[in-house]
């Protein structure tokens, strides 16, 4: 997609995705806490062949982004069942980057996703086909740093038996302002604000989607960011500091997954 006024990008409706989808299932439900926003700025052709051809990049200003998102997960249970507290609670990080397909539902498509917690990381593979590494991980956070704030750090490496090694250590500071959403139409609410997920299941693309209430978020800065995620990704990593921004978190339903019509991968 061209930044070019002359070819201006379609305008994708990126309000329905977050609306709860009527007449489908919650197959599960989440806690979300603790997020760090890490974005990159991409040109488009870097990461174009990275994607099943079906899918197509979504561009903010003719730029592709891919982010890095480290959080903590809890309270994770199938629909009907309670948590269970040694395996409902861990931490995770993800790669992504954002995609459309024929021009509409924009959503997520995710290059890995780390988890502390080898069951979630079994089952994630096999309900839906994304691509999980069991790691160690921690989260660290200081209420009480100087300058006023909070700073928080997580770690990550994937176990010895990973077929792909890579590790993460990333420290923040996070300002301290109260949380508010993003504005709709600015490139925070392109990054941030996004409820659909797409993955490949036996040669065809299928869509999920989540719900929860809009994030609350706050500026942060990076103290430091040492990461072979993205490289484990086939993703060269820029030079320049990411876009970042933090959230306390989000309480999500999550719902089944289903095929999108004419979309065998070729």
């Amino acid at each position: 997609m061209s930044s070019n006024p002359s070819h201006p990008e379609p305008a994708l409706d990126r309000i329905a995705p977050t609306r709860r989808p009527v007449g489908r299932r919650v197959v599960m439900y989440q806690s979300w806490r603790s997020l760090l926003f890490l974005h990159w700025k991409f040109p488009p052709e870097a990461i174009r062949p990275l994607l099943p051809p079906a899918l197509k990049l979504d561009t903010f200003e003719g730029e592709a982004y891919v982010g890095l998102v480290p959080f903590t997960t809890q309270g994770v249970r199938p629909a009907g069942l309670p948590s269970v507290p040694c395996l409902s609670n861990f931490h995770e990080t993800n790669v992504r980057t954002y995609v459309q397909i024929e021009g509409r539902n924009p959503g997520v498509w995710f290059f890995s996703l780390d988890a502390a917690n080898p069951l979630a990381v079994a089952l994630a593979r096999r309900w839906f086909a994304l691509p999980y590494y069991y790691a160690r991980m921690s989260l660290d956070a200081d209420l009480d740093d100087n300058p006023p704030g909070r700073r928080i750090t997580y770690r990550s490496e994937r176990r010895p038996d990973s077929p792909i090694n890579a590790a993460s250590f990333i420290s923040a500071q996070i300002a301290a302002v109260p949380p508010a959403p993003v504005a709709v139409g600015t490139l925070d609410h392109f990054l941030i604000e996004r409820y659909l997920l797409y993955t490949v299941r036996r040669g065809r693309i299928y869509r999920g989607q989540v719900h929860h209430p809009s994030y609350p978020v706050q500026p942060a800065e990076i103290l430091a960011c040492e990461e072979s995620l993205l490289a484990a990704s086939q993703i060269s990593r820029p030079d320049e500091a990411p876009i970042v921004h933090f959230s306390g978190g989000v309480d999500v339903e999550i719902f089944s997954l289903h095929p999108e019509p004419g979309s065998a991968r070729r």
